[in-house]
């Protein structure tokens, strides 16, 4: 057999298609990043941190996309120089074509699906989103998966056509939510003022104020509780910053509070009992 292939040269064409495909794949991987980077830039993103998450989630894409390619090519020609006849294994295989056609539905699905996440751009690596019912950081994005992992450190896998709801929570910018409850017998519109100052405040601090969009500021009178006024306040962040933001908010906000005289009360219960008849 290897007398047969030194002396048709069949060895010799095959191992210069693997050096070929191994050079060519060593180049696309080197020069990718350099290519997309030169795209990337060319449009418009609010923050080079948006701009680094798209250059790297395309980057990835790519590299792996182009080296399945490449080595998909490299397989068909190695095995029409050592004569496999792929017509009639393709043509011959009537049961292996459907069950490779059943599973090729659904590759179908999540390739058209991660196409389509990835072109709208609907989140990229480094986004915090929330996919199927799992929230995380999206640490790997390609055509057919998408990998996630939350802060427990679990890492969910995630086939691209399951994924029919995106909630991205680190996209442009994020949103800071606070609800807080001060008794019934609070002056709102001193609790008002006050919530407005410790956002501006805090919006003015050079630790913070780079990581602010919009100052914490106060929304509404939300709701009543069994104890307590419900108050909202809402600002904005740069991405990723909005847990950092709220933490910091509340304990400077609870501080104010106590300063002010603002209570933030326990839950309460008022409990009545029967009184005792006299003895007749």
């Amino acid at each position: 057999m290897l007398d047969f292939l030194f002396d048709t040269g069949m060895l010799a064409r095959v191992l210069v298609v693997i050096l070929v495909l191994a050079g060519v794949q060593f180049v696309v991987r080197r020069y990718i990043g350099r290519v997309v980077h030169r795209v990337v830039s060319s449009h418009h993103y609010k923050s080079t941190h948006e701009e680094r998450q798209r250059e790297e989630t395309l980057t990835g894409l790519f590299r792996t996309a182009l080296t399945v390619l490449l080595w998909l090519i490299g397989i068909i020609f190695v095995l029409q120089e050592l004569g496999v006849d792929l017509a009639a294994i393709v043509t011959g295989a009537g049961l292996l074509g459907i069950v490779v056609g059943i599973g090729a539905q659904s590759a179908i699905k999540n390739f058209l699906s991660g196409m389509s996440i990835i072109l709208e751009n609907q989140y990229r690596v480094g986004d915090v989103v929330t996919l199927c019912g799992h929230s995380g950081i999206v640490e790997h994005v390609t055509i057919r998966v998408t990998k996630l992992r939350d802060l427990d450190g679990s890492v969910y896998f995630i086939p691209n056509g399951e994924i029919t709801t995106v909630s991205n929570m680190t996209m442009e910018y994020s949103g800071v939510l606070i609800e807080v409850g001060v008794s019934y017998d609070t002056d709102i519109r001193k609790a008002e003022k006050v919530i407005n100052e410790v956002g501006k405040e805090m919006a003015e601090d050079q630790e913070w104020k780079d990581r602010i969009i919009e100052p914490i500021a106060f929304l509404r009178l939300n709701s009543f509780g069994d104890s307590s006024v419900n108050l909202r306040a809402l600002g904005k962040t740069v991405p990723m910053e909005q847990w950092n933001v709220a933490g910091e908010y509340r304990t400077r906000l609870m501080n104010a509070f106590s300063k002010n005289d603002i209570e933030i009360p326990f839950p309460q219960r008022v409990i009545h009992t029967a009184k005792e008849h006299p003895k007749k």
